[in-house]
């Protein structure tokens, strides 16, 4: 069966993404997988979620492995901040601005590979909606 997969960060992400979504007429199950931070719990979350017909899933807690922006972050920060100093927060700010410019010609290979999807697979599991 065909479904749509959706990764959001915050709730406004979810109403804006969602009416979009919807307006798509997609005819398809969708899971919107959120981490587990508190806002995304929220009732404006779970009600535009229900009236889009949209699956909530939740990242389990403590688990920054499977949550891909956060893989993205580490690797901005390991080229970054890793014994850099910045003299004022302009140069900082143009540092992380100039390594996210450059995610799709000169780091592409190291984020590639860092940002898979292969995870660990389990038999026999089961999932429990939240």
């Amino acid at each position: 069966m065909l479904s749509i997969l959706v990764v959001a960060r915050l709730p406004s992400s979810l109403v804006s993404g969602g009416d979009k979504l919807a307006a798509l007429n997609l005819g398809v199950p969708i899971t919107l997988f959120l981490d587990n931070a508190r806002y995304q719990k929220c009732a404006l979350v779970t009600a535009v979620a229900a009236s889009l017909n949209i699956e909530l899933c939740y990242l389990p807690a403590y688990s920054p492995n499977l949550n891909l922006i956060e893989r993205s972050w580490k690797f901005v920060k390991k080229q970054c901040l890793y014994s850099k100093y910045y003299a004022d927060f302009a140069a900082f700010k143009t540092a992380i601005t100039d390594c996210l410019s450059r995610t799709h010609t000169t780091y592409k290979s190291e984020l590639d590979s860092l940002l898979t999807l292969r995870l660990q697979l389990f038999e026999k599991t089961q999932f429990v909606p939240v």
